[in-house]
């Protein structure tokens, strides 16, 4: 007879440390689906509410969240490298990051402006026909779900910038903690309960999920009255969440970033110039958190020559002397495992170096691999993510060879000239291309790093996320969850504030067509 499905054992799970390959001790129990739907009809009734508030008491909350974040102190620091096996000072840096970020929120929130309050005011007497007044201005979508990530178990976590620019812009958030990190995210969840309770926001403001089963996941995605998803994470759950957001009855946006290669292009002159320099510094790149950022350089490409040569010979040298580093989980490394021996595999790919091989249980050892040109055109699949510390390096016959890669490109989040003035004149057409490929440009840099600040595009064309009008990172990852709405002919009694005639909250609008703070 079977068991009563109520009478069930609940199914439980630990985090894992990495570095020691060990399970801690620590249980968590995976939420049910009661749970799940019990959460988001919380955030929808506490939407009302919560979408009510001004922008002033948004921002209030947001840092409070992070003041709450601080006060956490070193025994969350000290949980989380438990549980991702990061080393002490990134996650320093990763935590000033998380409350950088929200911050940064508060302070667009308290300025007003990101609404892009818009007015054409009425023109009665028009012929031959009157013109109405009509006033535009986003407003927040409702319940999104967030999905944290594994690689960042702060700043893509629980309470990083997804989260952040969904609260900014007046949705409530339920996420679905990431089970790389459960005791991270349930110490950083009880942080923004405690910023709702003190900063007055609605029960519901904000919930997390716990599970390591997809079937967790797919419930908020799944459920009617979640209107939006944000994700970072593989290709295959992002490709998952996005198909079965686009099966509902009322399909919704879902804002994945699903991975990039992140290809650097090597110019001639810069090769003639600094081919020792760019050698360290594609390894160092490459190898940066053990491979494990969505903008690690995967996909190196340069042009025959003498110069080109001795990078190889660099860059080869420079990996043989990388020691391996721990990666954030077993799945992690035996996926990156999976994908070398897809590419070894592969004919005209062949491995150049290989770093200090560690044999622990989530060991990720640096690997440089060359190909040619035809290889890839063929292959396609070569240029897919590995995601651990490693690189293909492509040799092109010509320019017209080197293009015809880029050409051949998917949607990636970054590419990288590394470039002299010169190069950059006679290789205008490769920026004209890649512009079409990727959402962040680079030039005498490495992509690794994502600055928060306003102006930063962290997207791109499919593969790379499900949407190349978005970002993840900086001020316009608001627009996400927002939508525009049109009030035509409105008394100014019932206007929202950011478009009534007075402009009480100061903000820039566009009035007429001209972009002015002033008073109608």
């Amino acid at each position: 007879m079977l068991a009563d499905a109520a009478s069930a054992k609940p199914k439980t799970f630990r985090g894992f440390n990495p570095a020691k390959g060990e399970y801690l001790a620590q249980e968590f129990t995976e939420s049910t689906p009661e749970e799940i739907a019990a959460a988001i009809e919380q955030a929808e009734k506490a939407f009302t509410i919560y979408r009510k508030k001004s922008g002033a008491e948004r921002a209030d909350f947001l840092q409070k969240i992070g003041e709450e974040i601080m006060a956490l102190g070193d025994p969350l620091l000290t949980l989380v490298q438990e549980e991702s096996g990061l080393p002490a000072a990134r996650l320093q840096g990763e935590r000033g990051r998380t409350v950088g970020q929200l911050n940064l929120f508060a302070a667009l929130l308290r300025e007003g402006s990101w609404v892009n309050a818009t007015i054409d005011t009425a023109i009665p007497d028009r012929q031959p026909l009157p013109k109405s007044d009509i006033r535009r201005m986003n407003i927040a979508l409702g319940p999104v779900g967030i999905f944290g990530a594994s690689n960042f178990p702060l700043a893509f976590s629980v309470a990083g910038g997804d989260t952040a620019s969904a609260l900014a812009a007046g949705c409530t958030v339920v996420v679905k903690g990431h089970p790389a990190h459960p005791g991270t995210s349930q110490l950083i969840a009880e942080a923004i309960l405690r910023a709702a309770k003190a900063t007055n926001m609605p029960d519901g403001v904000f919930a997390m999920v716990h599970g390591e089963s997809t079937a967790v996941g797919m419930a908020i995605v799944e459920h009617p009255l979640i209107k939006a998803i944000g994700f970072t994470g593989s290709y295959r759950g992002g490709k998952a969440i996005f198909d079965a957001a686009n099966r509902r009855p009322e399909p919704i946006p879902v804002y994945a970033e699903m991975g990039s290669t992140n290809p650097v292009f090597i110019l001639p002159g810069a090769l003639q110039e600094r081919a020792d320099n760019l050698a360290q510094g594609v390894a160092a790149s490459v190898t940066l958190g053990v491979g494990q950022f969505c903008t690690n350089p995967g996909l190196v490409v340069a042009q025959k020559s003498a110069e080109a040569d001795q990078f190889v010979n660099k860059t080869t040298e420079a990996f043989s002397s990388l020691a391996s580093g721990t990666m954030l989980t077993p799945g992690i490394k035996k996926a990156f495992d999976a994908g070398i021996a897809r590419l070894t595999e592969t004919a005209g790919i062949s491995v150049l170096a290989k770093g200090i091989v560690n044999d622990s249980v989530c060991g990720g050892t640096p690997h440089f691999l060359q190909t040619d040109a035809a290889t890839f055109l063929a292959n396609p699949e070569i240029g897919e993510e590995v995601f651990g510390p490693s690189t293909v390096y492509i040799s092109a016959n010509s320019k017209d060879e080197l293009l015809e890669i880029a050409h051949g490109l998917h949607g990636h989040l970054t590419a990288t000239l590394q470039a002299t003035p010169a190069d950059l004149e006679d290789y205008a057409d490769l920026i004209h291309v890649l512009e079409r490929k990727v959402g962040r440009l680079l030039i005498n840099g490495f992509p690794t790093g994502v600055e928060v600040c306003a102006s930063m595009v962290h997207g791109g064309p499919f593969p790379a996320t499900t949407d190349s009008r978005s970002t993840s990172v900086g001020t316009a990852a608001i627009y996400r969850f927002s939508r525009p709405v049109c009030y035509q002919d409105f008394p100014d009694t019932i206007l929202p504030a950011e478009l009534k005639n007075d402009n009480p909250l100061g903000i820039w609008r566009n009035v007429n067509g001209k972009q002015t703070q002033e008073k109608i």
